[in-house]
């Protein structure tokens, strides 16, 4: 794994045995541009680790995608509900341009709980930032001006804008084309 090094640098310092045995648990993916990591109706199999790439989370609802986020390099991602009850997906992930990912499936995940304790912290501090920005988006889509929502998106996540579309730019922003096309001019 080209980054293992820095799998958890964001995260939380981990022995070099944890490091390791998670590692070595760890399927490498290479995906083109629109593979479905995940899909509406199944059970999410997978964690995600995004070593090269992005990729974005949308459901559909009357015959139209709704983007709910985006995830970068550097980014753990999966249909975090599914995951965790074993139950079905609400939400479609796919790769926004060729990707190279890194995978581990929820029960190898299990094992290394029981393997080496202390991938639970780590791994409890995944959860807290996939919470946080959950809560972030909710605050966000609720309580900001369209304009307020742009100018974040380009503030936090700035490599978006080149790598999602308008139409799903738009949509995680809730507004149309149109609105984020004027919004776009005037800045």
């Amino acid at each position: 794994m080209k980054q293992s090094t820095g799998l958890f640098e964001n995260i939380t310092t981990v022995s070099e045995a944890t490091r390791v045995g998670f590692i070595s648990k760890l399927e490498e993916i290479k995906a083109e541009k629109g593979f479905k990591l995940e899909q509406e109706g199944h059970v999410s199999g997978y964690l995600y680790y995004i070593s090269e790439g992005s990729a974005r989370s949308y459901y559909t609802r009357e015959n139209r995608d709704i983007t709910v986020s985006f995830s970068l390099e550097g980014e753990f991602v999966t249909a975090m509900h599914s995951f965790i009850t074993r139950s079905p997906s609400y939400e479609t992930i796919e790769t926004l341009e060729k990707s190279l990912l890194y995978r581990i499936s929820h029960q190898n995940l299990q094992q290394c709980f029981v393997e080496f304790p202390e991938m639970e912290r780590a791994y409890r501090i995944i959860l807290e930032k996939y919470y946080i920005a959950l809560e972030e988006q909710l605050i966000f889509s609720k309580f900001k001006s369209a304009k307020d929502r742009y100018l974040e998106l380009m503030d936090k996540k700035p490599k978006i804008i080149q790598k999602a579309s308008v139409g799903q730019i738009a949509s995680f922003l809730d507004m149309t084309i149109e609105t984020l096309s004027r919004i776009r001019a005037r800045i």
